[in-house]
């Protein structure tokens, strides 16, 4: 199920609200929000659901024993190893293995079954929600939980279970049984959750189609001008699909009392690509800056070692999105640049406009997009290839092949204008508290609302990109 979908519009969410508000006590509320999780994570695949059971009780049991055994630092330590090994070894093997196998049996030559394991969905995002537990735990961050079912709601509850953001225990320890709800909230949650369904539903698949006709058409009929079109559609998109998606989740969790930590910056102004990483997919971006490049030393250590702290750290990020190969090229592409601007680039770009500095980092970020796009190498060399050679497009054969590829071009100047930060006047409307202008805003929002359920009555295109990783 997911957020765009009518099941969750008309039937899953206003059921929850109506069950959750019907009750003024905190285990009843609490109580209903892990059962909707629960049931809303099983709704496609049931049997998916008892491995984050699993994994839950194993981050619970682990958390138990490491106070347990607080005063033997040589037991605490095994007990952390041993829960991180747990978890890690789950996410490989549900993950990774097939990828492993395949690539073992291409080097050495062997004929080893694929597993032929089914990725379960969102397993990334909550595998690292109980590691940041675990590790903060083992840190001394946060108090140890010792009611299972309040931990499963931390690692279930619905609105960031299947995209993320990925929310860190400490963000919401107290919130899970002290938090307070109230209507200024709920309104702004459901404006902010109407905001990223319209990301999703207006310009994320909007911009999907010219992509997907580009990409499965015929590379002679699409020159270089529509190959830059489809790439920078598909940055749009992807865009628009996840930060739409985590501007739900934030809008979902404060109208239930939760207050998650934004996740996307406006990342498409950024001055650079280390800018553009300080904006897009923070939560991510963050728990690998404190998860593993500092405890790798970070840059406290030989210009050598830090290389290759930066490369470890940015191959797995490129990996954690999923087992391909161009996903780990994606994750070295953006290290070896972010190496490059702190050692030479960044003095250049210091002295140049900042508009000549944009236009960089949106060049190579586009670039980039291609190379996450394709998991078969040829069709990425291909559509850099059509990219870079000053191919003309036969117009008359884009109409012929396919309108809809003309019908997404509309899509992309609309996105490229909705990725920029609103204008101070409008912000300051919008953030007033003054009755005309919260009328007004209500208004519009409602307004919005409705485009998007037209759409998504008329319409059964709802792809959703981030629901693999």
């Amino acid at each position: 199920m997911v957020f765009s979908a009518s099941p969750f519009i008309y039937g899953f969410f206003p059921i929850v609200f109506l069950l959750y508000f019907a009750w003024n006590n905190r285990i009843w509320r609490n109580g209903v929000l892990l059962a909707a999780s629960l049931v809303f994570y099983a709704w496609g695949e049931p049997r998916l659901l008892v491995l984050m059971l699993l994994a839950t009780l194993e981050a619970y049991a682990g958390g138990l024993l490491m106070e347990r055994w607080g005063q033997s630092p040589r037991r605490r330590k095994a007990a952390f190893v041993v829960t991180v090994v747990l978890l890690a070894g789950n996410l490989f093997v549900f993950k990774y293995l097939n990828f492993a196998v395949a690539n073992l049996n291409l080097l050495l030559g062997g004929r080893l079954p694929l597993p032929g394991i089914v990725l379960p969905i969102g397993i990334s995002f909550y595998t690292f929600q109980i590691l940041s537990y675990v590790i903060d735990l083992y840190w001394g961050k946060v108090a140890v939980q010792r009611n299972y079912f309040y931990l499963l709601l931390y690692v279930s509850f619905f609105p960031q279970l299947i995209a993320g953001p990925i929310v860190r225990y400490q963000t919401v320890e107290h919130e899970i049984r002290e938090r307070r709800e109230t209507l200024d909230d709920a309104a702004a949650g459901m404006r902010r959750f109407i905001q990223g369904l319209a990301k999703k539903v207006i310009l994320a698949n909007g911009t999907a189609a010219l992509v997907e006709v580009i990409y499965k058409g015929d590379p002679a009929v699409y020159g270089t001008a529509m190959y830059w079109a489809a790439a920078v559609a598909y940055s749009l998109q992807i865009y628009f699909d996840f930060s739409g998606y985590s501007d739900m989740a934030i809008g979902l969790g404060r109208i239930f009392g939760f207050h998650f930590l934004e996740n996307f910056d406006h990342p498409y102004v950024a001055a650079s690509i280390t800018d553009f990483w300080r904006r897009w997919h923070i939560s991510m971006a963050s728990w690998f800056r404190d998860y593993i490049y500092i405890p790798l030393g970070g840059s406290r250590v030989s210009r050598t070692r830090w290389v290759v702290n930066i490369l470890i750290v940015w191959g797995l990020t490129g990996l954690w999105h999923g087992a391909e190969w161009n996903y780990l090229l994606w994750g070295l592409y953006n290290g070896l640049f972010l190496l490059a601007e702190r050692l030479v680039l960044g003095r250049v770009l210091d002295k140049l406009p900042k508009a000549l500095c944009r236009l960089y980092a949106m060049f190579f970020i586009v670039v980039s997009m291609v190379v996450f796009y394709f998991n078969d190498f040829g069709q990425m060399l291909q559509a850099l290839g059509q990219m870079f050679s000053f191919r003309p497009t036969d117009w008359m054969g884009v109409a012929a092949a396919d309108l809809s590829a003309l019908y997404g071009l509309f899509f992309v100047p609309l996105g490229l204008v909705w990725m920029l930060p609103p204008p101070k006047a409008l912000r300051r409307l919008g953030e007033s508290d003054a009755p005309a202008a919260l009328a007004a805003n209500n208004l519009f929002h409602l307004a919005l609302a409705g485009v998007c359920v037209v759409i998504i009555v008329s319409s059964k295109y709802n792809p959703f990109i981030y629901f693999r990783f």
